[in-house]
C-alpha cells in the first residue's frame, strides 16, 4: 500500500466515521451554528489527520512494541504466490482499472464544478444591478427561483409579492452575511475527491441542510410569520423546478425537513455539551493513523532504544514468550493463524544465539539498526513475487499452504544458515529456500555501531487460484 493510497483510505474511513458520529447524536438539535462548525471540523480532520504527526511522542510510550507487532502480525501484507501468477496479473489489473474509473470521475465531476461556477460568474456579470429595499440585487428576467451565492443575490422582484420579497432578502442575505458559499464550496470539492465514498456525499447533504436551517431560522427570528413562511417556500417549490447546485436556493434541498425543523422544539442548552464528544473522536483517528505509520517507518530496534531497552531487556522478553505460546499453537492446530503471519516477521520472533562464547558470531534478534533488503520492504516482497515459480507438480497435486523459512543476515550482508521452520511439501519448501539463498546483498544489520549477525524469518504462501 503506498502512501498516497493510504492517506486516501485513512480520509474516506474517517468521512465514514464522522457522518455516523452526526447521525447518532446531532442530527435532531438545533443547535445550527454549532452543527455548521462541526460539519466544517469534519472535513477539515479528515483531511489533515493523517497529516498530524505525533510519532515521536509515540515512539516514547512503553506499550508501543505491541502495538506495532499487533499492527504487523493482523495488518500488513504477507508474500503470496498463486498459481496463476505466470498468467496475467489480475489483482493488478483490476487495481489499474480502479485507478482509471476514479480519475474518470474525479474529472467529469470537476468539469462539472468549474461549468457551475463559470455559468453563475457570468450571471452575476450579464445581470442588471438593482437596488431592492435597500439591498443590491442581480435582477433576473425569467422568472428563475432566487438563490446567492457569495457576496451576490439573484432573484425575479416582478413575480414577487413585497411581503415575499421581504423574506427572501432576510433568507438570502443570511446566506450572503454568514458566508455560507464557503460551506457549499467545501463540501463539493470533497465529493469531488473522495466521490467513490457515498457518505461523502450524505455529509454534503447535511452540509446544505444545515445552511438552509440557519437562514430560516433567521426569518422565524426576525418576526416573519412561520405559517405564512412555509407556505411561500411550498408554492416556491411548486412554481420552480431547480437543483441543488453551488449557490444557495431559497426554494430547494428537502422542503420537508425544513418545515420539519421550523416546527421542532428547541433544544435544551445543556445538550451543547454533547458536542465535546467528537475531541476524544478525533484524537482516537490521528493516535491510530499515527500508529500505523510508526509501525511502518520505524523498526522495534529502535523504539526500544529511544525508550532504554535492549534486546535483553524483561518487557521485550515477555513480547517473546507470548509469541513463542502463538507459534506453538499454530503448530499444534494448523491453519490458526492462517492470516496473522506478518510478511518480515518481528525481529524478535525466534531468539537464537549461536556460539555464545563468541561474541563475534552472535546471533541477534533486536539490534539498534536492523539489517534492510536492498529498496526496503516493499522491494523485498516485488523480489520474492517475481522470483517464486510455483512448482507444477504441486499445482497438479493441489498443494497450497505457507512455507516459513528463516535465516542470518551476516555482517558483510550476505544470506546464510537459511531453513525451513515449518514446511508443508518438499517440492514447495525447496522453492521458498532456493529463493531466499539467492537473496542479494542486504544492509547489514548494526548494534552499537559495529556490523553484527542478525536471525530473521519471512512466510511464503503458495495459494491455488
Amino acid at each position: 500500500m503506498n502512501l498516497e493510497f493510504a492517506y486516501f483510505m485513512k480520509v474516506n474511513v474517517a468521512v465514514i466515521l464522522f457522518y455516523a458520529f452526526y447521525r447518532l447524536f446531532f442530527y435532531k438539535d438545533t443547535f445550527f451554528k454549532l452543527r455548521r462548525t462541526t460539519l466544517l471540523a469534519f472535513f477539515a480532520l479528515a483531511l489533515l489527520h493523517p497529516l498530524l504527526n505525533i510519532q515521536e511522542w509515540l515512539k516514547d510510550q512503553a506499550p508501543i512494541a505491541d502495538v506495532i507487532y499487533l499492527y504487523n502480525s493482523v495488518i500488513l501484507p504477507e508474500t503470496t504466490v498463486k498459481a496463476s501468477n505466470i498468467a496475467v496479473d489480475w489483482g493488478k489489473v483490476l487495481c489499474t482499472c480502479g485507478l482509471g474509473m476514479y480519475a474518470v470521475g474525479v474529472f467529469v465531476l470537476l468539469i462539472r464544478f468549474l461549468v457551475q461556477l463559470s455559468s453563475i460568474l457570468w450571471l452575476a456579470y450579464s445581470s442588471p444591478k438593482v437596488k431592492i429595499h435597500d439591498v443590491d440585487v442581480r435582477q433576473l428576467d425569467n422568472n428563475a427561483g432566487p438563490f446567492s451565492f457569495f457576496r451576490w443575490i439573484f432573484l425575479c422582484p416582478d413575480s414577487l409579492s413585497e411581503k415575499e420579497t421581504d423574506e427572501i432578502l432576510t433568507h438570502e442575505r443570511t446566506h450572503v452575511s454568514q458566508w455560507h458559499s464557503i460551506d457549499v464550496m467545501i463540501s463539493e470539492l470533497m465529493v469531488i475527491f473522495c466521490w467513490v465514498n457515498p457518505f461523502v456525499w450524505l455529509l454534503k447533504r447535511e452540509v446544505r441542510h444545515n445552511l438552509e436551517y440557519l437562514a430560516d431560522n433567521k426569518v422565524i427570528q426576525s418576526g416573519y410569520d412561520s405559517k405564512s413562511y412555509q407556505y411561500h417556500l411550498l408554492g416556491l417549490a411548486h412554481s420552480h423546478r431547480q437543483s441543488s447546485d453551488l449557490y444557495n436556493s431559497f426554494n430547494v434541498l428537502h422542503l420537508k425537513n425544513r418545515i420539519s425543523m421550523m416546527n421542532k422544539q428547541r433544544s435544551h442548552g445543556i445538550n451543547r455539551t454533547k458536542y465535546v464528544m467528537f475531541i476524544p473522536l478525533a484524537g482516537m483517528l490521528m493516535l491510530l493513523s499515527n500508529i500505523e505509520m510508526v509501525a511502518r517507518n520505524f523498526s522495534l530496534a529502535e523504539i526500544l532504544d529511544k525508550r532504554g531497552m535492549n534486546e535483553s531487556s524483561p518487557q521485550l522478553y515477555s513480547n517473546m514468550d507470548a509469541l513463542r505460546l502463538v507459534s506453538r499453537m499454530e503448530e499444534l492446530f494448523p491453519g490458526l493463524n492462517e492470516k496473522k503471519i506478518p510478511t518480515v516477521f518481528p525481529p524478535f520472533a525466534l531468539a537464537t544465539e549461536k556460539n555464545e562464547n563468541n561474541v563475534n558470531n552472535q546471533v541477534f534478534t533486536v539490534v539498534e539498526e536492523m539489517p534492510r533488503f536492498p529498496g526496503g520492504d516493499a522491494a523485498l516482497l516485488q523480489y520474492i513475487g517475481k522470483s517464486i515459480k510455483y512448482p507444477v507438480e504441486a499445482q497438479a497435486s493441489g498443494i497450497q499452504g505457507r512455507v516459513i523459512v528463516s535465516f542470518v543476515v551476516n555482517k558483510d550482508g550476505s544470506i546464510c544458515d537459511a531453513e525451513v521452520v515449518r514446511g508443508i511439501d518438499p517440492l514447495l519448501d525447496r522453492e521458498a529456500m532456493r529463493v531466499i539463498n539467492a537473496f542479494p546483498t542486504w544492509r547489514p544489520g548494526h548494534q552499537r555501531g559495529r556490523p553484527v549477525r542478525v536471525k530473521y524469518t519471512v512466510p511464503i504462501t503458495f495459494r491455488l487460484s
